[in-house]
């Protein structure tokens, strides 16, 4: 008989019901005889249980969905149980990383999905998955993924590291944590990838790198990176390599004419009206006549337009924030030129700028491009022509001292490295990615046998 009562501690709204009822309860009134936990612990038909003495972690374990049972009020060990709820959003298509080659699945917000997702595309015993709680109010889950005897061992310890002496009170998405490890907090550009897909996680674990995601996070993100890699989406990958080599092109030229499209507008029309051409000049007069701003004016008014236009997009509802998108701009853009406060040519230059900015896959990386234009606008004005050649100085500086997880932001091309440039600008044909990016230091360079990888044989019947 039992000589002490049993104690169950638990949260009703994170653990599931149903296996309270079936594995727990059911299975403490068939067990009377019971006298200590020792002897109850193999009857729980529940794989994930275990004992523990440890009051912060009994406590962590019981805001994590688990059922606390404990033998007389005298004893602190108790029993673990798992029996926390499994209910959330099922795995859907990415939202944000959409496209048309390739798996439709996106992360969700269950760890526990998210890492089986990981393990389904990457079946390697050599794949590690190291969990740690961050966070000294919220607890949250966080898993680092990375495949032993590939990824660099630097690498993983300074990640684990930050991960470890990441210092806050709640941690509520894996954004917060992207940040909170990134080399340098203060840069507007980001050290690190954030992905919604699994595939592309896959592609980066089997290069060798790190990737990190926290439970209630729909995403994750990858280290360490370097600049040309935001330029990229893994679509390229499942694309023949021209027609990839030609969007990933089209797309680092898009982010060129962002930057600078506006700011050689004011540097032309402000200091350097000589250099336009006969053909052009009449079209660029005629349409300013009627002005009566300057060109840093006129360009600040077109560009502040524009992203009010785009976070009134954002922040509204999706059928909504098309139609403001579209009517807004027709209207606007209509209204600014009839009242003559910009021109045509202006016009057009801003939305070509807008869309060219809409091109990088990356969302933060977008973001910094649509930052960056500001200052070179400024410098245009002040400087004309110089002021944007001494602003892409600056902004080049930057980049040079700028690292992720140590390795420099700007590697291929500085440290200059022959053997890598084949995925950066142009996505070779899949026979030549026999080796890994050496720029990684991955203990395993060799992705396979170079002299089989053109070999094609035909089977007779």
């Amino acid at each position: 008989m039992n000589t002490a009562p049993l104690y169950i501690g638990y949260f009703k709204s994170l653990i599931e019901s149903q296996v309270l009822q079936q594995h727990i309860l059911e299975c403490l009134s068939n067990s009377p005889d019971i006298s200590s936990l020792e002897d109850l612990y193999p009857k729980f038909p529940v794989a994930e249980k275990e004992f523990s003495s440890d009051w912060d972690f009994i406590q962590n374990k019981i805001y994590q969905g688990y059922v606390a049972i404990q033998y007389g009020h005298q004893s602190i060990l108790c029993i673990l149980v798992n029996a926390a709820s499994s209910n959330g959003r099922n795995v859907t298509n990415p939202e944000v990383e959409f496209t048309v080659e390739g798996p439709k699945e996106a992360f969700v917000e269950s760890l526990d999905i998210n890492l089986n997702l990981i393990r389904k595309r990457v079946p390697s015993p050599d794949l590690r998955i190291k969990e740690y709680t961050v966070g000294s109010l919220g607890k949250s889950r966080v898993a680092i993924c990375y495949l032993e005897g590939l990824t660099n061992k630097q690498y993983v310890q300074t990640f684990t590291q930050r991960i470890e002496d990441v210092q806050f009170d709640q941690i509520t998405d894996s954004s917060l944590l992207q940040q909170m490890i990134e080399d340098n907090s203060n840069s507007i550009f980001p050290q690190s990838i954030g992905t919604e897909r699994p595939d592309y996680v896959a592609w980066a674990l089997s290069s060798g790198q790190i990737c990190a995601m926290k439970d209630g996070s729909p995403s994750a993100f990858f280290a360490p990176v370097n600049l040309w890699q935001f330029f990229i989406t893994y679509e390229d990958y499942y694309l023949p390599w021209i027609i990839a080599s030609l969007l990933r092109l089209i797309r680092m030229c898009s982010v060129l004419f962002s930057v600078f499209a506006s700011s050689f507008y004011v540097a032309v029309m402000t200091y350097h009206g000589q250099s336009i051409s006969n053909v052009f000049l009449p079209t660029i007069v005629s349409s300013r006549i009627n002005v009566p701003f300057p060109p840093i004016v006129e360009v600040i008014i077109m560009e502040l337009v524009i992203e009010l236009l785009r976070e009134a997009g954002a922040r509204l509802p999706t059928k909504i924030g098309q139609t403001i998108g579209i009517v807004g701009g027709i209207v606007l853009g209509t209204a600014a030129v009839e009242a003559a406060l910009t021109s045509n040519f202006l016009l057009i230059i801003v939305a070509l700028s807008a869309l060219a900015s809409f091109t990088t896959p990356i969302f933060r990386m977008s973001a910094t491009i649509r930052i960056l234009r500001f200052p070179f606008i400024i410098a245009a004005q002040i400087w004309g022509l110089l002021g944007i050649f001494i602003c892409t100085i600056a902004l080049v500086a930057h980049l040079l001292r700028l690292t992720s997880l140590g390795m420099p932001y700007l590697v291929p091309f500085y440290p200059f490295r022959t053997s890598d440039l084949y995925d950066t600008v142009i996505r070779p044909p899949y026979s030549k990615f026999h080796h890994r990016l050496s720029f990684l230091r991955t203990l395993n360079p060799t992705r396979f046998d170079k002299k089989n990888a053109n070999a094609k044989r035909d089977i007779d019947d």
